[in-house]
């Protein structure tokens, strides 16, 4: 069945459908890249740990999906009736939780490096020795923000994986019931394999990109305040995801 259907060009166009679209979703979601770009000029990730984090939860992203897709085709599932199935319910509501996490993780990243910012000014403290008067600066919450600040580093490409894994692949599934209809197994495992391919390479391309554009940006002024812009970039991209579909 699969031969045939290669030769009519039925599961190639599939399979080049599903490049296309893996491309397209990731650009029109900067939730798909900018969380990482944020992420990396806050905590100093060199580019190699960025896109190795970023390929991780791209993987993750697209996997979630297949195995949706998987799990229909072993119910039965026609493709007709996937909109009607109560995996679709829960596809959806896994976008709502993607979103709201997103947003939530993002406030609270955001205050947290506002409280940073804010706390961590140093102050001068003046002494006076045999008549001479002198201030040295002072700073006594460095050490406990550095603590913590620590400990947000090891959590923080956990918490973006785990986002990543509940965000669905709106287009991959039809197009995986629709392979599987056509030509079975091998026909599901090519596009799922090309879109998950076009979705990551296209992922870590966009963050190579920014990554390069924002390190040449003269951001020294702002690096007090980094970490709370990094949390208001993710409120955006998941209030994109919520209320504006992207």
């Amino acid at each position: 069945m699969l031969e045939e259907s290669l030769q009519s060009g039925s599961v190639m166009l599939l399979a080049w459908t599903a490049l296309a679209l893996g491309c397209l979703h990731t650009v029109l979601g900067p939730d798909h890249y900018v969380p990482f770009v944020a992420m990396a000029a806050s905590e100093g990730w060199s580019r190699t740990r960025t896109l190795v984090i970023t390929a991780v939860c791209g993987l993750g992203h697209v996997v979630g999906s297949v195995v949706i897709a998987a799990v229909l085709i072993v119910l039965g599932t026609a493709l007709d009736g996937w909109e009607s199935s109560s995996l679709a319910s829960f596809h959806e509501l896994r976008g709502d939780v993607a979103a709201w996490a997103l947003m939530g993780v993002g406030a609270a990243y955001g205050l947290w490096g506002l409280r940073r910012a804010l706390r961590g000014r140093a102050h001068s403290h003046h002494h006076h020795h045999e008549g001479v008067e002198h201030a040295h600066e002072h700073d006594h919450h460095a050490g406990h923000l550095h603590m913590h600040g620590r400990t947000v580093a090891r959590l923080t490409p956990w918490v973006l994986f785990t986002i990543f894994v509940f965000g669905p692949c709106e287009s991959l599934i039809p197009l995986s019931l629709a392979s599987w209809g056509l030509a079975g197994l091998g026909a599901f495992l090519l596009v799922a394999l090309a879109f998950t391919v076009s979705t990551v390479l296209t992922i870590l391309v966009l963050v190579a990109l920014l990554q390069a554009g924002v390190k040449l940006l003269p951001l020294q002024t702002m690096e007090r305040w980094t970490h709370a812009l990094a949390g208001v970039s993710l409120v955006a991209c998941g209030a994109a995801i919520h209320f504006l579909g992207l």
